[in-house]
Formats: C-alpha cells, sequence, structure tokens
C-alpha cells in the first residue's frame, strides 16, 4: 500500500485501523504503542494516539494530527516507521484501513 498524503495548506488529520494475526497481536500493539513517545516529540505533531476498538478489541486504532503534510511526510520517512511499512502484513490480517481528515479545529 502506498501512502499518499493529501495536499493541504494546512494541517492534517489521519485515523486508522490495524487488525493484526491473532497470534501477533500483543506484538504489534507494543511496537504500536513504541512509536507514541518519540513520535510526539516530534516537530509538527500536534497529537498521537493509539486506542483499542471498544467494540471489536481486536483491532487497534490511531488517531495523528500533523501541522502539514510535509511534516506528515518526515514522519513516514523515520527508519521505524519505514520498516514497519515494509513489514505491516507480517502482523496484519489485512492491509491497515486509512482515512484522510481535514481538521477544522486543532489543539491548542
Amino acid at each position: 500500500m502506498e501512502i499518499v498524503i493529501p495536499q493541504t495548506g494546512g494541517p492534517v488529520g489521519i485515523y486508522g485501523f490495524a487488525r493484526p494475526k491473532p497470534e501477533r497481536a500483543e506484538e504489534l500493539e507494543r511496537l504500536l504503542l513504541s512509536f507514541v513517545e518519540p513520535t510526539r516529540d516530534e516537530p509538527g505533531s500536534l497529537q498521537y494516539q493509539v486506542h483499542r476498538d471498544a467494540a471489536d478489541p481486536s483491532t487497534l486504532v490511531f488517531y495523528e494530527l500533523w501541522r502539514s503534510a510535509d511534516d506528515l511526510r518526515a514522519h513516514l520517512a523515520r527508519p521505524e516507521l519505514a520498516d514497519f511499512q515494509q513489514r505491516r502484513l507480517e502482523y496484519l490480517r489485512e492491509d491497515l484501513e486509512i482515512h484522510w481528515l481535514t481538521p477544522l479545529s486543532t489543539t491548542a
């Protein structure tokens, strides 16, 4: 899957679903959680969250808010994220489901 980031003149949001293979679920959760603090420290990162779907606890949900599309591109180019993109199907029973958001308001 090629991630095509919409070009916007301002912030860009993303939410997505990661549905792990049962035997890789705990490993994927640890991996996604390991991205949280480093990502929050990146320039342009306004918000980065990992959740568990209340209706389907096997599904992990992530939410990101970036100052710009360029900041998100820089994030995805980080070695650990590029590696995850290459290997993601080792963990997932289906590819990531990604939804793009155009924020109408942002956090302070």
